[in-house]
């Protein structure tokens, strides 16, 4: 008995003091950077295979300390990100390279996580559309669309 006892106090010692540190933990820099993108979401719209899968995501430090990307992965091999690896100043924009193989007939639709030390650590931008032969490609071009994301100050 008193080593089932003795066992529940340890227990609830250690989930309290896990919640201490839960809370500890969601605290945050008022001063911390700040990643805002000028779109979450590119549309290719209908694009002939081998027609040019580079995009590019723009982004701008909103914050009050330098911003770093520590790691910016897609869903997928067929999409390839290249970053800004430099500390990123307030104010300073930035932005996150796209290749998508159009090589692959279909549908797009990828997503690429950026993770970084900002206030919003990580961030998930989407790439969509749809890869056809070149012979059902649009003849004129297709204004791709995009989703614009608003940072909250």
């Amino acid at each position: 008995m008193k080593k089932v006892l003795m066992l529940a106090s340890f227990a609830i010692f250690g989930f309290t003091a896990n919640a201490q540190n839960a809370e500890a933990a969601q605290e945050v820099n008022p001063n911390a950077p700040e990643i805002s993108f000028t779109e979450v979401v590119i549309d290719y719209g209908t694009i002939a295979q081998g027609a040019d899968g580079n995009r590019v995501f723009t982004f701008v430090n909103a914050g009050k300390e330098p911003l770093i990307l520590t790691n910016v992965a897609s869903s997928c091999g067929c999409t390839t990100p290249k970053w800004t690896r430099n500390p990123i100043a307030p104010g300073e924009k930035g932005e996150i390279q796209v290749h998508y193989d159009t090589n692959r007939m279909g549908a797009i639709h990828k997503t690429i996580t950026v993770t970084s030390n900002a206030k919003n650590a990580t961030t998930t931008l989407t790439i969509k559309g749809k890869v056809v032969t070149k012979e059902e490609a649009p003849t004129t071009p297709v204004k791709t669309e995009s989703t614009s994301k608003v940072s909250k100050k």
